[in-house]
């Protein structure tokens, strides 16, 4: 005879076997009891199961955020920092695209999804990186992890050390892919950080997110994110599902001349996952598209308030100025740190020859001053790495009208990455322009 009874949590009831037969004993009761815990959603994370968060991709505002900072299960959104750290690897010479790396036999068993890997056999990186980005596979995703570090538990720990070092405070790792592990825990805010991070940090690697289809061994594998196909100026990035985590998605759109991020986690489905992603673009599109071109500032700075007359304070030659977006600064002040930024940056002008073919955009702007004093702002910020750098001030149309791209150019790609970094840690929007991503 069993006797059931009910206990409280946290404001919720959750039914227990109150008396067991001598069979279960105390061992068996204190494991129902925790498995009822844990069912139950007895904790604020669990029940904080939805989460969302949309973000400006350039300047890193925050448009909207829901549950944001509450850590939950990532699913395969994982996968995006086993990809970073695989565009990492593959930016500092230890891999190329066509490194053979070999299938262990841990790899080959995982869990679908997968390619279906078969072990002592081997899969090219960009064999494996396409399978991660379009059948979301998870023997890939350990091939990847095993190749760049050895083994599946010191690449985790090298990917949460890498989310530390990019910011994600509340995300630790304990596998490449995302299957189920009750200690591997994200936020949408720190998913949206790392889908930013991929932006900026590997523009000439982004492309990869976009792709629809993937051909291995004589099978094609569609994307999961079926949403490309259907929402205006979408391009990426990576989608995720258990059982424990829901439906869970990170995008990134384009429209009107700016680049939005967008983190959902635990849709009921992929359908009203992807139509809550849908709403929360659209409502910040047409937030941004009232705002207008994305416009950048200097704002003042310490002891000088916009609208007050008075000297700005000296500015010297290294000296860090920050750039933001959407608030205007007084005209005269500007005109004036201006005219002090002039004196102090590296660049000359009409030089149209640059010696290396990698360069920096710190910004596109409505009108053509306003772009030429952010290279300059730029320049001053960091002259020993953008001396002898030509401005670039190119202009493109968008909804909007005219825009106005500040580029400085002329660098290797390894100067550019480091300003970029520099820049960035200046509170400067950058990012880093290769040969391919023109004019």
């Amino acid at each position: 005879m069993v006797k059931f009874g009910r206990i409280g949590v946290r404001g919720a009831h959750v039914t227990v076997i109150d008396r067991v037969s001598s069979l279960v004993g105390r061992a068996g009761l204190a494991f129902l009891v925790a498995l009822a815990l844990v069912l139950s959603g007895g904790s604020r994370e669990v029940a904080a199961k939805y989460a969302a968060i949309v973000i400006d991709a350039d300047t890193g505002r925050v448009l909207h955020a829901e549950n944001a900072d509450i850590p939950y299960f990532p699913a395969s959104l994982t996968k995006m920092m086993t990809l970073y750290l695989t565009f990492e690897a593959l930016d500092a010479g230890r891999i190329k695209l066509d490194t053979p790396l070999r299938v262990s036999p841990k790899a080959a068993k995982q869990a679908p999804t997968k390619l279906g890997l078969r072990p002592g056999s081997t899969i090219r990186v960009e064999e494996a990186i396409l399978g991660l980005v379009t059948k979301s596979a998870n023997d890939a995703a350990v091939v990847l992890a095993e190749g760049l570090s050895g083994s599946e538990a010191d690449f985790a720990a090298l990917m949460t050390r890498k989310a530390r070092a990019l910011g994600m405070g509340r995300t630790t790792f304990r596998n490449p892919h995302g299957l189920p592990d009750a200690r591997q825990r994200s936020t949408a805010r720190d998913m949206a950080t790392l889908s930013r991070a991929l932006i900026h940090d590997f523009p000439e690697r982004y492309h990869y997110f976009s792709r629809a289809s993937f051909t291995y061994a004589g099978v094609t594998h569609r994307s999961h994110n079926r949403l490309m196909a259907r929402y205006d100026g979408m391009d990426g990035l990576k989608t995720g599902y258990t059982r424990a985590s829901g439906f869970n998605l990170a995008s990134s759109a384009v429209r009107h001349g700016r680049r939005l991020i967008g983190v959902v986690f635990g849709g009921r489905s992929a359908a009203t996952r992807d139509k809550r992603m849908e709403v929360l673009l659209d409502q910040a599109f047409e937030r941004v598209r009232k705002e207008g071109p994305l416009v950048a500032f200097l704002p003042p700075l310490p002891g000088h308030k916009p609208g007050q007359g008075g000297a700005l304070p000296r500015i010297v030659p290294g000296e860090a100025v920050a750039l933001a977006s959407l608030v205007p600064v007084d005209g005269q002040a500007l005109d004036a740190l201006t005219e002090r930024l002039a004196d102090v940056a590296t660049v000359g002008e009409g030089d149209t020859d640059p010696a290396g073919k990698w360069g920096i955009q710190v910004g596109a702007f409505s009108d053509e001053e306003t772009s030429r004093r952010a290279v300059r702002a730029a320049a001053a910020a960091v002259p020993a790495l953008l001396a002898g750098t030509a401005e670039q001030l190119s202009a493109v149309r968008n909804d909007n009208g005219l825009l106005y791209r500040a580029r400085l150019v002329g660098l290797v790609e390894a100067d550019a990455r480091a300003a970029c970094s520099q820049l960035s840690s200046a509170g400067i929007a950058c990012l880093p322009i290769g040969p391919a991503d023109g004019t």
